[in-house]
């Protein structure tokens, strides 16, 4: 009698368990969908992406290039000092001028650096393809984001990083995201979802900071144009 409350008990444990999977596996579905469908999102080689930040009153751009799942350089206007940041394979180098505690010339990136921008390669985060990527996903539940129904999924990807993301249960675009940054927890805010050539991207982004509340504002993005790939590579000082 034991033995078979305890294969019942197993068999409910193993339901369970595929239900949660196959709801987690919905709420990716939709959540590719949403942002255009995988046919698209795989079809993306290159963007290049136009953002001005806000901080404090002040106006600072950008401008970013990336080589999906290879390489990606940004480059920062600061008072008239630019600020370069190049992810090339496993390398990483960056200009800083003596403001930002650099010295004009070319240094290479900090380890833990390195490995958080890394994830600036892949530009639709880590659910999509997020069993090719190794990554696992656990649904936490529904809570409220900015007073809206959100899915909690938690993530934790093949190098052990583990990400909140919270997609809105209307749209199914990510809404927030919770992750460790340079050794404190970071929250960025997505809205104001645009359309380019068929693709979702958030056109605004908040983020808080020590220095005060930063918002990254998108202001022109180009998908799969052509890339002088010889922007990433490091200069001789």
């Amino acid at each position: 009698m034991k033995t078979n409350k305890f294969l019942a008990l197993g068999f409910a444990l193993c339901l369970s368990g595929l239900a949660q999977a196959q709801t987690v596996d919905e709420l990716v579905d939709k959540h590719v969908a949403a942002l255009g469908g995988m046919d698209k999102l795989n079809n993306v080689k290159t963007l290049y992406i136009e953002r001005s930040m806000a901080i404090n009153g002040m106006e600072i751009p950008s401008k970013s290039t990336i080589v999906v799942g290879k390489s990606m350089r940004t480059e920062t206007s600061v008072m008239g000092n630019s600020m370069i940041q190049v992810v090339d394979g496993s390398t990483g180098w960056m200009v800083r001028p003596a403001m930002m505690g650099g010295t004009g010339d070319p240094e290479d990136m900090p380890a833990d650096q390195l490995k958080s921008s890394k994830g600036q390669l892949d530009p639709f985060g880590a659910l999509v393809n997020y069993k090719a990527k190794e990554n696992k996903i656990e649904l936490v539940g529904k809570e409220k984001v900015d007073g809206k129904d959100a899915y909690h999924l938690k993530v934790t990807t093949k190098e052990g990083q583990t990400v909140d993301e919270f997609l809105d249960a209307t749209t199914y675009l990510v809404n927030k995201v919770k992750m460790a940054m340079n050794g404190q927890t970071a929250e960025i805010s997505f809205s104001d979802y645009k359309d380019k050539d068929g693709i979702k991207f958030a056109n605004t982004m908040e983020m808080a900071s020590p220095q005060g509340a930063l918002t990254f504002s998108t202001e022109k993005i180009t998908v799969n144009g052509p890339v002088d790939e010889s922007i990433f590579k490091k200069p001789a000082k």
